[in-house]
């Protein structure tokens, strides 16, 4: 019955392979959300690196006005920032329409143009145009725009400032796709240095910002992210690359601006590493403004956001913070700067079920072969080691291993196992130890449950030596004590044969009042097992001894027959009521030599086929014996002793007279000198004090 728990097992492996191939939403949340733990366990630490966040916070809109801003404060906040001596500045937000604040537009708005003097063109607001002063100092700067996508099909696609050289084999067909995007104002774009996507999807990760796109499509132009353009403009780079990965087509593996090398997934997604918030990055737009800035941007990168409730770009980062949308760029430029990145491997899903059918098949096999504790104690080796891996792929090299499915697979499958086991596969291994935790050794017991033996009605033939072994004076010893006296005396006796009987493999049939009955090789093979059933006898002999040696204890003699053939072995009896045990030819052999044992005067009794299957044993031929229920007469042996006896000079001297005595009785000579010297060389052997008395009444037998 160990056979179903495996193939139970591989059935559920199979099942949750293909369920992981297909991956469906609530495993890929349940993963990323483990890959977020990871980072809360192990973040990136802060770095010491000119990265700031300028910030138009509530503050900075309690001072200087609500959103949006007028573009020559704009202007005058990218000089202070210039001045400063800022690298980079990238704005993260959008400037789609001209300034609806600059004086230029009340000459286009016909309920402010009627105030205006007659004499006042448009031309001569022209040095108040706002945009006209934001254009002029972003030329004078290092300025990187942003742009995103807008959802409307009539807009313009986007016209990159950087260009983009492509290694490999069309590795651009799999990054997103941006299409068509908010448009800069022209002059505004035209003075830019850079210009970069701001968006963060199309992503499947939900509210959390855990990739970054490093680039994007747009008809026939890569467009790179705010980041990574602002890193191109920081180092001063003109181009990008974009490396295919490493055999596969029509796949990113990573992109490299100036000296830096970026993994990034099959679609040019950027893993981000995220750290905590730190206040000290980020400087409030009215410091800015007033002069009040209190740090040095000598070579600074700065990026321009805000963190304002009311604007709408905030951001959680995979350590559940919440963050400004500009914050999420920021860490990126850091992250890239440091090389600290994470790396799902293309290979991840696969190594995820590798380590899962291993662990898998580990936790089935164990189960099936071994047993419950096993499968605990491996599977929780298996779960160590998949914990570990992951661990230690993460915190030492930022790898990406999914350790949930292998985890939360192995452990259904350990719970689906165990529970067939203990319902089914248990349940009929607690009535195999039932049925034989009384009979059987419990080495033989655990090897019977390991077989799976079937406690079924029905029997088969096989070969085995029975044994029938009886208390022979018990009447006697009976009628001499009261009914607890005999049930003390019957157990104390049976106690000291049984253990023998155990210890030397045996199966006990039953208990037949004064008498024993058992039997070897069923229900589990017994090498030589009627060398086993003699060693039994005789250790029955010399237990039977011991007792009898004890102070104040009744002397008990004991008959005992062996008997090796086929017998049909199985268990007998009603379906609710049954006995395992055997029935044949072979058991009425043994029980009729138990019984011959009293007329010989001799405790042990053989069958041939017990001599012939242990011939190194001390045996004496007993003539051939008439039996009840047995055809023909059966050919009798007395065991003596075991092999190292039957070797010795003094057992070697005993035979030859022994057949010597044999010849004299098939004769018809006298055999009382032969008699007489046998007798003598027998009072040194056990089992031999009365046997040679009734030869003189038995000579038909020889």
């Amino acid at each position: 019955m160990r056979r179903p728990v495996l193939w139970i097992g591989l059935v559920l492996i199979a099942a949750l392979t293909a369920l992981r191939l297909s991956d469906p939403a609530p495993l890929s949340v349940v993963r990323l959300a483990y890959f977020d733990w990871l980072q809360r366990m192990d973040p990136r630490e802060p770095a010491a690196l000119p990265v700031r966040v300028v910030d138009i916070n509530e503050a900075s809109l309690a001072q200087l006005g609500q959103w949006p801003w007028s573009r020559d404060r704009l202007a005058d906040l990218t000089d202070r920032l210039a001045e400063a001596g800022a690298a980079v500045i990238a704005f993260d937000m959008i400037f789609a329409e001209p300034d609806r604040l600059s004086p230029v537009r009340f000459t286009e708005d016909p309920a402010l143009s009627k105030f205006l003097n007659s004499s006042i063109t448009p031309g001569d607001l022209l040095a108040l145009d706002t945009d006209r002063s934001f254009a002029e100092a972003i030329r004078s700067a290092p300025v990187v725009l942003g742009i995103a996508r807008s959802g409307r099909q009539d807009d313009p696609l986007a016209t990159p400032k950087s260009g983009v050289v492509l290694v490999g084999d069309t590795p651009a067909e799999a990054l997103p796709e941006l299409g068509p995007t908010t448009s800069l104002v022209p002059m505004l774009a035209e003075a830019a240095q850079g210009i970069g996507a701001l968006s963060v999807g199309p992503d499947s990760n939900g509210a959390v910002a855990r990739t970054l796109p490093l680039l994007w499509t747009s008809g026939d132009a890569l467009v790179p992210s705010l980041a990574l353009e602002v890193l191109r403009v920081y180092l001063g780079e003109a181009n990008l690359t974009l490396w295919q990965a490493d055999g596969v087509p029509g796949t990113a593996g990573k992109v490299s601006v100036g000296p830096h090398e970026i993994p990034v997934s099959q679609n040019g997604r950027l893993w981000l590493r995220a750290r905590p918030e730190d206040p000290r990055s980020y400087i409030p737009a009215y410091e800015v403004l007033t002069g009040t800035t209190p740090a040095d941007l000598k070579g600074a990168v700065v990026l321009v956001g805000t963190s304002a409730a009311g604007l709408l770009d905030l951001r959680t980062t995979a350590l559940g913070e919440t963050v400004p949308g500009v914050a999420v760029h920021a860490q990126a430029v850091e992250q890239i700067l440091t090389g600290e990145h994470l790396i799902r491997s293309d290979f991840a899903g696969a190594v995820e079920l590798l380590l899962f059918v291993s662990a898998g098949l580990i936790v089935a096999a164990s189960m099936s072969l071994s047993g419950l504790v096993t499968a605990v104690i491996t599977g929780g080796l298996a779960t160590v080691a998949i914990a570990g891996t992951s661990w230690a792929g993460f915190a030492n090299g930022g790898l990406l291993l999914d350790a949930t499915f292998p985890l939360a697979g192995t452990f259904l499958l350990f719970s689906v196992l165990a529970l067939y086991r203990l319902f089914v596969t248990d349940r009929e291994a607690r009535m195999i130890r039932r049925s034989f935790s009384h009979y059987v050794a419990p080495e033989v017991l655990s090897e019977i449950e390991r077989g799976g033996h079937e406690v079924a009605l029905g029997g088969r033939n096989r070969p085995v030596t029975v044994m029938f072994s009886d208390i022979r004076n018990f009447t006697q010893l009976s009628e001499a004590l009261d009914a607890e006296g005999v049930v003390t005396l019957l157990n104390r006796i049976f106690a000291a044969l049984s253990d023998e009987i155990i210890t030397h493999r045996g199966t006990i049939d039953k208990y037949i009042g004064d008498s024993v009955m058992a039997f070897w090789n069923a229900p589990i093979p017994v090498a030589k097992h009627a060398e086993s059933a003699c060693h039994a006898a005789l250790a029955m002999r010399s237990a039977l001894e011991r007792a009898n040696a004890e102070p104040g204890v009744a002397q008990v003699r004991m008959g005992l027959g062996l008997a090796t053939g086929i017998a049909c072995v199985g268990n007998i009896g009603s379906r609710e009521r049954f006995n395992y045990t055997a029935v044949g030819v072979t058991v009425n052999v043994a029980a009729r030599l138990e019984t011959a044992c009293r007329s010989l005067e001799c405790d042990i009794l053989a069958s041939s086929t017990v001599r012939a299957a242990a011939p190194d044993f001390a045996w004496l031929p007993a003539g051939s014996l008439g039996a009840k229920g047995v055809s023909g007469r059966l050919d009798a042996y007395v065991l003596v002793g075991d092999p190292s006896l039957g070797s010795t000079p003094a057992f070697s001297e005993l035979l030859e007279a022994h057949e010597n005595l044999l010849q004299a009785l098939a004769s018809g000579r006298d055999p009382a000198s032969d008699l007489s010297k046998t007798r003598d060389l027998a009072r040194g052997f056990p089992g031999l004090t009365r046997f040679y008395e009734r030869f003189p009444d038995r000579v038909g037998d020889f």
